[in-house]
């Protein structure tokens, strides 16, 4: 249960402040112009998405990779994570959500999914390498 928690903090604790500084003030004006979101958005429900990820990545993460080394663990992650993630995150989003150009808004979340995944996976892949 102790490494859950961890994994789970391991994704959490940099998640928020990288897509609260990636989306709401580095490429806010961005964001802005594809006309992509809410006025207001509702931080309580992107932070209830992010623990629930967490607890799914932080279990799929100690079934399938627990025990291999912190590299070889991260890159397994990321080639199971990242093409997921970015096709509800970014794919599937700019398909079906109106915005003033779906490519860009594929661009520029296509670069944050995989920033996001880079500094995740080794994270979650420290807690659970073998020796830990």
């Amino acid at each position: 249960m102790k490494k859950i928690i961890l994994a789970v903090l391991a994704y959490v604790l940099p998640t928020f402040p990288l897509g609260y500084f990636w989306h709401l003030k580095f490429f806010a004006g961005y964001y802005h112009s594809l006309e992509v979101y809410r006025s207001e958005l509702i931080i309580p429900f992107g932070l209830l998405s992010m623990v629930i990820q967490g607890i799914v990545w932080a279990m799929l993460y100690r079934r399938l990779f627990a025990g291999l080394p912190i590299g070889t663990g991260a890159l397994r992650f990321i080639a199971l994570a990242l093409p997921l993630s970015w096709s509800f995150m970014a794919l599937a989003v700019s398909a079906k959500h109106r915005m003033t150009s779906p490519l860009g808004y594929l661009a520029i979340e296509t670069a944050f999914v995989t920033l996001h995944y880079v500094i995740v996976s080794p994270l979650i892949a420290a807690v659970y390498r073998k020796g830990a």
